[in-house]
């Protein structure tokens, strides 16, 4: 009987593990692809201020622009 005991709690401590191992995959997964995109976005941001900087991109002079469509 205490044997039997032992071997259900064994049991259900392995089902946890392999819950628990299953769980820190996926998660580490999405975390892998949040970094990927947090990269891109810093290199991304980082042209893009380079480029701003440089003069390459021009911010056109606001009072300049013609009004939007619904005025």
């Amino acid at each position: 009987m205490k044997s039997e005991l032992i071997h259900d709690r064994i049991s259900e401590l392995e089902s946890r593990l392999e819950f628990q191992d299953d769980t820190i995959a996926r998660l580490n997964d999405a975390l892998v692809v949040q970094q990927q995109r947090y990269f891109e976005l810093e290199r991304r941001l980082t042209l893009l201020v380079k480029r701003l900087q440089s003069g390459e991109v021009e911010m056109g002079d606001p009072a300049q622009e013609p009004p939007p469509p619904h005025y």
